[in-house]
């Protein structure tokens, strides 16, 4: 379980890297839509994880390894709007999150689940 102190640090990450996101880090995203779902930091500080999900591109993996090429350069844009709020940046590790095509995958099949059975209530004999 992460400390309040972890979790505090994880939430400052989090909502810094998100802007960063949007300026700075656009040049590596591929044209794609990125979304932190989520950070953890390790309990002695030095490492951050950072989970994103990719939507609008079918490399996803290559969006995350672009991110992680840039690690430093991400880092010292990070360290540079944090200065006041941390004394050092942890080290960067970039993770895709696929929950989200998880649920939509989901969410198709009970739609086809859904959807074969009205079709058999309208024809009881397929049903059979």
């Amino acid at each position: 379980m992460d400390t309040r102190r972890q979790q505090k640090i994880a939430q400052l990450l989090q909502e810094e890297f998100s802007r960063i996101l949007m300026t700075d880090a656009k040049p590596f995203l591929m044209g794609s839509f990125v979304t932190l779902t989520k950070v953890n930091v390790t309990s002695d500080l030095s490492l951050a994880r950072f989970n994103m999900s990719v939507l609008g591109s079918e490399k996803k993996q290559e969006v995350i390894n672009s991110l992680s090429e840039h690690k430093s350069e991400i880092r010292r844009v990070l360290g540079n709007k944090m200065r006041n709020d941390l004394r050092k940046i942890p080290e960067l590790e970039f993770y895709l999150d696929e929950t989200l095509d998880y649920v939509e995958r989901i969410d198709d099949l009970f739609e086809r689940i859904k959807k074969e059975e009205t079709d058999i209530k309208q024809n009881p004999e397929l049903g059979d």
